[in-house]
């Protein structure tokens, strides 16, 4: 899948313990990292998780914290530096809401930029001052980002001002530390099995992505060229050109 493995690195991501954080976790490991699993509420999640990295071979840690809350996000990775040293930091957790521009309220709008845009920026910031060289950042993204729309209102401006975010971010923290973002579209069907046909209409390839397209997608941007940084790739089969 990948010409360069990722042993003897450690990848933080969050929202690790379920759906595409889990994926994400998953792929790292099989790649050859050690992985710390962050979770907001998913014990059992993040528990069933450890087992399944550590059955590979790979060492896993497991925190909890609350990335509404700044203090926590502030503590957290000095909290996991007396475990391991982190190499390279996947901001995946998020907040997806179905709420248009009348139905958004403050609260709405104040939740998912904490999570979505202040927790990123906040975790960067502490990840940058005890990372190495060649320390390498990831966004998660999302088509509608690059193409915002009316819909899923707070979430889509949130993740726009997070696509803003990881290109100052690529020319702040260069040349140390190489910074990009995966825009992800009909990646995974809604957690409540209900695979709305409706999804794939306006996707020019027709379909849902397979997990291993994300999945090397993630790898690549791990293990790419060090000059490669400031970039946003679209895995969401022509979705944000339509």
């Amino acid at each position: 899948m990948i010409e360069q493995s990722l042993d003897k690195k450690t990848v933080l991501i969050t929202g690790a313990a379920r759906r595409l954080g889990r994926l994400f976790a998953l792929a790292c490991a099989h790649a050859g990292a050690d992985i710390v699993i962050h979770h907001g509420h998913s014990d059992a999640d993040a528990e069933s998780l450890r087992h399944e990295i550590t059955g590979l071979g790979r060492q896993a840690w497991i925190f909890q914290a609350d990335l509404s809350d700044s203090s926590q996000i502030q503590n957290l990775i000095p909290l996991i530096n007396r475990s391991t040293p982190i190499h390279f930091l996947i901001n995946n957790a998020a907040i997806f809401e179905s709420l248009s521009f009348d139905s958004s309220s403050l609260e709405d709008w104040n939740k998912h930029f904490a999570i979505n845009l202040t927790a990123p920026f906040l975790l960067s910031q502490a990840f940058a001052q005890q990372a190495e060289d060649s320390a390498r950042i990831i966004n998660i993204l999302d088509w509608r980002a690059l193409r915002p729309g009316a819909d899923h209102f707070p979430y889509t401006i949130s993740k726009s001002a997070l696509a803003a975010l990881t290109k100052s971010m690529a020319v702040a923290l260069a040349p140390k530390i190489i910074v990009n973002g995966l825009a992800l579209g009909a990646i995974l069907p809604p957690s409540d099995g209900n695979e709305n046909p409706e999804i794939t209409k306006n996707i020019p390839l027709k379909r849902w992505a397979q997990p291993n397209e994300v999945e090397q997608a993630l790898l690549f941007l791990l293990t790419s060229p060090a000059y490669i940084t400031g970039e946003i790739i679209h895995v969401d089969g022509g979705r944000h050109l339509v």
